[in-house]
């Protein structure tokens, strides 16, 4: 287990990595910390430039046996922190306040465990991902060619989760997270003098149509077979101007369905009805797809090894209320060949949520959390 002195640099750590958030795809100086971290630790290999800055690190274990990898997430958010807190964000507009920083924390306080006593057999792969926040870092690391040489047998990762009673665990098998993906529309017109819109072709009363439209065709409902939500992020109509009679349009929505399945058929209908719109009132359109996350589905075998984890180690788990709506990208790890698996790991019921800007990860969480991930490792690989 891990000494006073590793949970005390270990803390540190992960509030220097605090101060300097970095968002998805920027995050060179976060990975260059990572590698600074890993390195007294001596793993057989550190690869870097993973899909973007993904950092792995490699233990090999005494003899031939399975991949056992454990997931980290990079990048933090372009949120503004409202913190009074020492370690509080020093960039303008960003902070890590979906806890990366902690969860980074976790695979180098395991790492300093892994590198005291290797595994008997097989290899511990520490996965720092980029990107998770915008669902692209998963699919660009698995893209790489280089990942192909440490291609897991079994993935892990944990998340922190407010509003669930401190090291409590929500774990469950099948879909934990749901399919998610953004469809940017921009509807084109005519700019007109504000004084003569007639002479102009104004995409307003189109994008009013389909703010009602979107917002009618998949309102929230309970998570069951067949979920699906729309959900309207974000909406600019011209110029912000008074002369102006405006000729472009943007309208994000965010499109959500319990499983892969059904998004293709709810990304199609929901095309059809701007196609629909911007005909009738004489426009152009286009399309953009962003933020595409696949539905996260824990593998039964690898469920249960989380479980039997934090059963020896004394800590309470349940299945809760998953699936839930939000999305993570970890899910792509679960390609065939691979068990995947995430847990769910509670910070409090009172604790700021996920994305707040006055969220921060709490320290006490990291003894836990390496316990976990040291105990999956050592019943898997000795």
């Amino acid at each position: 287990m891990l000494t006073n002195q590793d949970v005390a640099d270990l803390t540190d750590w992960r509030r220097d990595l605090h101060r300097f958030p970095e968002i998805s795809r920027e995050e060179a100086g976060t990975a260059a910390r990572v590698v600074s971290a890993l390195g007294p630790l001596q793993p057989d290999q550190i690869l870097t430039g993973l899909g973007g800055h993904g950092v792995a690190a490699v233990f090999n274990g005494a003899a031939p046996g399975p991949t056992v990898l454990f997931r980290a997430e990079l990048d933090a958010l372009p949120i503004e922190e409202v913190s009074d807190a020492p370690h509080r964000s020093t960039i303008v507009g960003k902070g890590h306040l979906c806890g990366h920083d902690g969860h980074m924390t976790l695979l180098i306080g395991l790492g300093r465990l892994i590198a005291r006593q290797r595994p008997a057999r097989g290899r511990v792969v520490l996965m720092f991902q980029p990107a998770e926040e915008d669902g692209s870092g998963a699919a660009a690391v698995m893209a790489d060619p280089v990942f192909a040489a440490i291609r897991p047998d079994w993935a892990f990762a944990i998340h922190n989760m407010p509003g669930v009673a401190f090291g409590r665990g929500l774990v469950k098998s099948g879909v934990v997270n749901c399919a998610s993906q953004g469809l940017k529309i921009t509807l084109h017109g005519k700019t007109a003098h504000a004084s003569l819109p007639e002479t102009g072709t104004s995409p307003a009363p189109a994008l009013a149509g389909l703010i009602s439209a979107f917002t009618r065709l998949a309102p929230p409902s309970p998570l069951q077979p067949g979920y699906r939500l729309v959900t309207v992020t974000h909406a600019r109509l011209g110029e912000p101007a008074f002369g102006i009679a405006p000729g472009l349009a943007e309208l994000w929505i965010t499109l959500r369905t319990l499983e892969d399945a059904g998004m293709a058929d709810l990304r199609a209908e929901a095309m059809e009805i701007a196609r629909a719109e911007v005909k009738a009132h004489g426009l152009t359109l286009a399309f953009e797809t962003h933020d595409d996350f696949a539905a996260s589905v824990n593998d039964p075998e690898a469920t249960a090894r989380i479980a039997a984890a934090m059963e020896t180690l004394g800590m309470a788990h349940e299945e809760g209320d998953l699936p839930m709506r939000g999305s993570e990208d970890f899910g792509r790890f679960g390609q065939p060949g691979t068990r995947s698996a995430m847990l769910f790991l509670g910070v409090g019921e009172a604790h700021p949520a996920l994305h707040n800007p006055d969220y921060d990860f709490p320290d006490a969480l990291i003894q836990p959390g390496v316990a976990i991930f040291h105990q999956i490792a050592r019943d898997l690989l000795g």
